[in-house]
């Protein structure tokens, strides 16, 4: 699942996401969603999310549930 729907994520999902830093090189960072930060319903970079660890990035993937970290 691509993360560029909000109605398709929830806290406690896996995720990976692209940080702000990382933009430029994509470089995804993969953690679980603690908060969905973007209101709107859809967002063409992707959803921003907080995860567990006070990241905060735009998801790029939404992981299948029960595959690890």
């Amino acid at each position: 699942m691509d993360g560029h729907n909000r109605a398709n994520l929830k806290p406690g999902m896996t995720v990976d996401i692209v940080l702000k830093a990382d933009q430029r090189t994509g470089r995804l960072t993969r953690g679980v969603v603690a908060r969905l930060l973007t209101k709107s319903p859809t967002h063409p970079h992707g959803i921003k999310v907080m995860l567990e660890d006070g990241q905060v990035g735009r998801v790029q993937r939404i992981l299948p549930t029960g595959e690890a970290h």
